[in-house]
């Protein structure tokens, strides 16, 4: 009888996870390629948060600096979040190319510094538009154009764009790059289908007078994380519409996977940490059922390898079932990202999926997690 439930509940779940990824790839499919025809009138705000960034902030700034976008145009303000290395040293060296320093100095100490540093930043940005990136990021010298002419061509007050992992130095991070490309795909899906649910804030702008009229971070300070995905949340509420993802490699920006098991773990709890308090309680139950299907993947796996060997007939198509679907999902995605060589190692990241989602879902949302040297809720 157990047997028989478990495997009930398998196909349930199985099936459910099957629809929902074909889902995402129809809405991958659903938005168009796009390309610039002209660059706007229109001022930029190019906002970075660093923290400790000495050995990546210089050659950030030096490829936002080389873009194709009019110099008169174009601010550049990065905030120190109390770095205790040479970060603001090496950004008041750009000071004559027009690169403003700002420091964060609070007496109190706040759970979302990086919340904060981009509050301080936009409170003094002339820009229409405020573009966010990451001071370890890379991007080709169209970047800022191909973004700003989508915002325009489509009258966005949000607009994602795409994050690619690049550079990779070994195996681990060959599948952090091939992972990171499910959840690049699944915020652009999501917009595809005008239900937008996830985006990422090394490559996101918004229009300034929609940040203030949706009173900015206000209301998710005090978490520790989203200052991207929480903030589209609230835009997505009012203005669903609005919302645009810049499917163009002209727009992608580039960052590198993490070093070790370690620090990848911190990120993802961080990640994961801002699923609870989403207000859109549709993605709650998204994410659970995700989260649910890979755990009964996960157990039923133990189960038939140490107790009820039964089991495996349900467990082997159960997972054949999901490494189909990704792969179906993950090719389109590998061809924009010129990354389909990686999708050889999908097989192997299936089985570390299970694994990884079961854990993360929990972790991500009890105690807590350090990131860059901070121990945060």
């Amino acid at each position: 009888m157990a047997t028989q439930l478990i495997n009930v509940l398998l196909a349930a779940f199985t099936g459910i996870y099957a629809i929902l990824v074909c889902y995402m790839r129809v809405g991958w499919s659903a938005l168009p390629f796009f390309s610039k025809r002209s660059i706007p009138n229109i001022k930029v705000s190019v906002l970075i948060a660093a923290r400790n960034e000495e050995a990546n902030i210089g050659r950030t700034l030096s490829d936002i600096l080389a873009q194709d976008f009019p110099a008169e145009l174009r601010e550049i303000i990065v905030v120190d979040d109390h770095s205790t290395d040479n970060t603001s040293a090496i950004v008041r060296s750009f000071a004559d190319q027009g690169v403003k320093l700002l420091k964060l100095n609070e007496s109190e100490p706040v759970n979302s510094y990086k919340k904060k540093a981009i509050s301080t930043a936009i409170a003094v940005a002339s820009g229409e538009l405020i573009v966010t990136t990451d001071a370890d990021c890379r991007m080709g010298k169209s970047w800022l154009s191909t973004v700003v002419n989508y915002a325009a061509q489509n009258s966005s007050f949000l607009v994602s764009a795409p994050v690619v992992y690049s550079e990779q130095r070994n195996f681990f991070e060959e599948l952090q790059t091939l992972e990171f490309l499910y959840l690049i795909g699944l915020g652009a899906a999501g917009i595809g289908h005008r239900r937008p649910s996830t985006c990422n804030g090394a490559n996101l702008a918004y229009r300034r007078d929609v940040f203030h009229e949706m009173g900015g971070f206000n209301g998710i300070d005090h978490l520790a994380s989203g200052d991207d995905e929480l903030f589209l949340h609230k835009v997505a509420a009012k203005y669903p519409d609005k919302i645009g993802f810049c499917k163009s490699r002209d727009a992608i920006v580039y960052t590198d996977a993490k070093k070790t098991l370690r620090g990848f773990i911190h990120q993802r709890r961080r990640w994961a940490s801002k699923s609870t308090h989403y207000k859109n309680k549709g993605l709650v139950v998204l994410g659970v059922a995700i989260w649910l299907f890979n755990s009964l993947l996960l157990s039923t796996g133990i189960f038939a390898l140490f107790f009820n060997a039964a089991l495996w007939p349900a467990f082997t198509v159960a997972i054949s079932l999901k490494l189909l679907v990704e792969f179906f999902f993950l090719y389109p995605l590998g061809k924009f990202a010129k990354r389909t060589d990686l999708l050889i190692y999908l097989p192997l990241l299936t089985f570390l999926h299970i694994v990884y989602m079961t854990y993360i879902g929990i972790a991500g949302n009890i105690g807590k997690y350090q990131w860059k040297g901070r121990r945060v809720n």
